[in-house]
């Protein structure tokens, strides 16, 4: 095992004196989140992160935080980098937490090596060297957390952009509002499959209404989305289809002469009716 550094000689000696004033500095920074942590929490991250930065120092010595030697302290980052993307904090203020380290430390590193400016100059070196690479990991942790949140609210929205509606025994209706794309069309798909087993429906109308454009894609996808309901034993029939959109199918030459189409969504109900046998007659009120 390698010799103690400066560094670890250091923390030791002053593992209370760092730590408190590094907490200090994250109390009075005008970037601290009291929104999104307090600051009991931020005492146990902090003693979290500085007992891990020694046991690191004390099993390599060396500078490769990358290394076996170094997984508690990734670890720890990894926990704090993840949570704080949930709740809201930057990249900048995440890797912050790591970087304001450094004032501490260099401060009581200097009053322990004194005047040996060539030892002071090494240590000060070396652990910039380690927090920055590990400032920059939680970056790239926090990236990764982020793009998480992002594709699950992502899919959150698409499943809240595609309900299923049950209109009558038999008969559901899907309106969808906004471009179809090939991710989108996936979950339709599946959510009107679900809801078609679940409710025993055997029609269902797609409701277009509100998707401002139709395009080759777009039909492919809704000729898709009808083929599955078929064989599920559901007839489609798709409502919302306006002027411009009529003239765009044509133009594309895509073929929906085996799907129903209506140009309204109550049009599209009363021939569902129809075909289930069911009819809406008007009655005299009193």
């Amino acid at each position: 095992m390698p010799e103690p550094s400066a560094i670890l000689d250091t923390l030791t000696k002053h593992d209370a004196t760092i730590l408190a004033e590094w907490v200090k500095y994250h109390l009075a920074a005008t970037t601290r989140r009291r929104d999104l942590v307090d600051e009991p929490t931020l005492r146990e991250q902090s003693r979290r992160f500085l007992d891990a930065f020694r046991a690191g120092l004390q099993r390599d010595g060396g500078m490769d935080v990358m290394g076996p030697a170094w997984d508690e302290a990734r670890e720890v980052l990894g926990d704090l980098s993840r949570t704080r993307a949930q709740q809201g904090f930057s990249p900048a203020e995440t890797a912050t937490f790591v970087f304001s380290l450094k004032q501490p430390l260099f401060e009581q590193l200097r009053k322990d090596l004194g005047q040996n400016a060539g030892a002071v100059s090494d240590a000060i070196w070396k652990a910039t060297t380690l927090l920055d690479v590990l400032g920059l990991f939680t970056t790239e942790v926090f990236q990764k957390g982020r793009e998480q949140v992002i594709h699950r609210q992502q899919q959150d929205m698409l499943e809240l952009s595609t309900p299923v509606v049950q209109l009558w025994e038999g008969i559901v209706a899907l309106p969808l509002i906004g471009t179809l794309d090939s991710a989108r069309t996936q979950v339709v798909m599946e959510t009107l499959l679900q809801r078609i087993v679940e409710t025993g429906a055997s029609i269902a109308i797609i409701d277009i209404t509100g998707v401002p454009t139709v395009d080759t894609l777009v039909a492919q996808h809704l000729l898709k989305t009808v083929a599955a309901a078929r064989l599920m034993g559901a007839e489609c029939i798709i409502s919302g289809i306006r002027p411009q959109i009529a003239q765009t199918i044509v133009h594309l030459g895509v073929d929906l002469e085996d799907v129903i189409t209506k140009a309204t969504l109550a049009d599209a109900f009363a021939i569902a009716l129809t075909r289930s046998g069911r009819a809406v007659v008007a009655t005299r009120a009193g």
